[in-house]
């Protein structure tokens, strides 16, 4: 992946944004079903992406999928000179959430506080259990309806109060949209996507918004359900969200994706067979999980640090571009100008089902602990250990956490129902022949001739490879620009003779780039895509070949999107 410094812009300001006063806050507006904010220009500067402790205790059923298991389980990194960890916010220094350079039209400012503790996790009597949604019994959704009706009230009776709803939902917006800059940084906003922060940070906004659930209802047991998309009778949104008489109903969303249909992950709207559909998933969910990661930041995310620029897409680890943003780009509202509600961070909390699908990318960082690798799982740096956010707890005490209290669920006060596992036995079958390579590439173009490739349709390119035949190296796309307004997915394959974009269950799959609709302070961002290809290489039984032949398929707005230049490259050394 490509560093933070050539891969984001730096987002300075010439002069300090508009303060909102903390008087002033107001539950957020939901878009009506055909509403559109014509007048927006999103602007939103991501990072996220984590790494836990290891463990091989759990979840039986995924003994046997080889591969050593970091035996030391710890990784160190190297300590940047003059780095440091990222500081939680300044509430009282919040500002107004950005879409370009105009305010949105909703306060994403919490309420502020003179009183700061730092949390301490409260001791475990009994671990909540969080259930998958589309097997919950009548009074477990009657609880969850309930719960999320009474924060809906409070943004009635109290719009300051934040365990409202609406107040919880705007913490997602100022974390994601420029409202928080980072500490000592004007103009240099906070960001928790795409990045080693993506899971810590999750995990503890579930946790708290869990808490504050529970302690509405006076039921200390009570647990959000996950949104089991990962599991064919998953793959559709759960009945529960789809009731619009009910709290858990949310009108913007995508209508044409409503149950029965399937998730579908791909993001390729061609594909009809849901059978095709089903195998691309379990696939795509093989690949972020197990066959593509190389290290816990591959994982995760990458880092960083006090003073970063935000960070972009490439940048983030491989579920969270994966699956996780899957989720946000299938059902996200396309009557509405930036695919509102789950379809934008600023907006995705408004949908509550927004919840359980984090819920499932959490126990998604719980699985992938769990799973043999030959790379350590733990990120070790301290300043990933120490980076630190500030939420409101079920008391509505504003209290500040930190990242390394966050990485045992169990200690939390919860788990996971234990379901089965179909991605895990969903490797894309081997190639019982290499490619070969000289008829594939007979009237494919250089990266010198096709370079830079405005994306408008399929493209072919012949990249030579350092080393012949298998070999652990990696394909990076580089300088890859893009019109941040507009949902981008496009698909990479590597020596692919078939020509069948729409199967990603097949060995040929490199990989995929997607962008949700977002605004950083200029109208494009730069990034660079980087494609691990060892294992790849490895079921395309790849010949002695010293080139392979590199497909780009266009899938959703390609002629958004210039890629500057091809190339594959050793890995580097863990």
């Amino acid at each position: 992946m490509a560093s933070l410094q050539s891969s984001c812009t730096v987002l300075g300001t010439t002069a300090p944004k508009p303060r909102i006063p903390p008087t002033s806050a107001k539950p957020s507006r939901h878009l009506l079903p055909n509403a559109r904010r014509s007048h927006h220009r999103f602007h939103v500067s991501c990072s996220g992406g984590p790494g836990e402790e290891g463990k091989v205790d759990r979840r039986n059923m995924l003994l046997g999928l080889g591969g050593m298991y970091g035996a030391a389980n710890l990784v160190s990194y190297t300590k940047v000179a003059g780095a440091a960890p990222l500081l939680p916010p300044e509430f009282k220094s919040c500002g107004v959430a950005y879409v370009g350079d105009d305010p949105l039209d909703v306060n994403c400012c919490p309420p502020t506080s003179d009183v700061i503790k730092d949390y301490k996790l409260p001791p475990v009597h009994r671990l909540r259990v969080r259930r998958a949604a589309h097997r919950l019994n009548q009074a477990n959704v009657a609880k969850y309806k309930r719960a999320v009706k009474m924060m809906r009230d409070l943004d009635v009776s109290d719009p300051t109060d934040p365990r409202g709803f609406s107040q919880q939902a705007n913490i997602h917006c100022a974390y994601c949209n420029g409202a928080h800059d980072q500490v000592g940084h004007e103009g240099l906003d906070i960001q928790v996507h795409f990045s080693w922060l993506f899971f810590p940070f999750h995990r503890w906004y579930l946790y708290f918004y869990e808490r504050i659930m529970a302690d509405l209802l006076k039921d200390p047991t009570f647990a959000l359900p996950f949104w089991n998309w990962d599991h064919p009778k998953g793959m559709q949104l759960p009945g529960i969200f789809d009731e619009e008489d009910s709290p858990l109903y949310d009108p913007n969303r995508n209508q044409d994706r409503r149950p029965p249909a399937i998730l579908n992950l791909a993001l390729n709207s061609t594909i009809i067979d849901p059978a095709q559909i089903i195998s691309n998933n379990l696939s795509l969910m093989y690949g972020e999980m197990i066959g593509t990661p190389a290290s816990a930041t591959d994982f995760m995310g990458k880092a960083y640090r006090d003073g970063d620029a935000p960070p972009t897409y490439p940048d983030g680890g491989t579920s969270e571009k994966g699956s996780h943003t899957g989720v946000h780009a299938w059902f996200g509202d396309p009557r509405n100008e930036y695919s509102e509600d789950i379809g934008n961070f600023y907006s995705a909390g408004r949908d509550p089902a927004f919840y359980s699908h984090h819920a499932n990318v959490d126990r998604m960082w719980t699985i992938w602990n769990d799973i043999p690798a030959d790379y350590p799982k733990a990120i070790t740096d301290p300043d990933y250990l120490d980076a630190s956010f500030m939420f409101y707890d079920e008391t509505k005490q504003l209290v500040r956490v930190k990242v390394a209290d966050c990485f045992n669920h169990k200690k939390m006060g919860y788990d996971y129902e234990s379901v089965d596992i179909p991605w895990v036995r969903s490797k894309p079958p081997k190639k019982a022949a290499a490619a070969n390579i000289q008829d594939l590439s007979k009237g494919v173009k250089t990266a010198e001739k096709l370079f830079p490739l405005k994306l408008k349709k399929i493209t072919r390119v012949l990249v030579p490879k350092p080393t012949v035949g298998k070999a652990n190296e990696v394909l990076v796309l580089e300088n890859i620009v893009t019109d941040n307004r507009k949902l981008i997915k496009f698909d990479v394959f590597v020596n692919d003779e078939d020509d069948k974009p729409e199967e990603v269950d097949r060995a040929e799959y490199a990989g995929g780039f997607t962008q949700l609709p977002h605004r950083v302070k200029a109208k494009n961002s730069k990034s660079d895509l980087r494609l691990n290809l060892k294992n790849l290489y490895e079921n395309i039984n790849i010949a002695d070949d010293d080139s392979v032949v590199v497909t780009i398929v266009p899938l959703i707005n390609g002629e958004a999107v210039t890629i500057g230049g091809i190339k594959i490259v050793e890995a580097p050394s863990a």
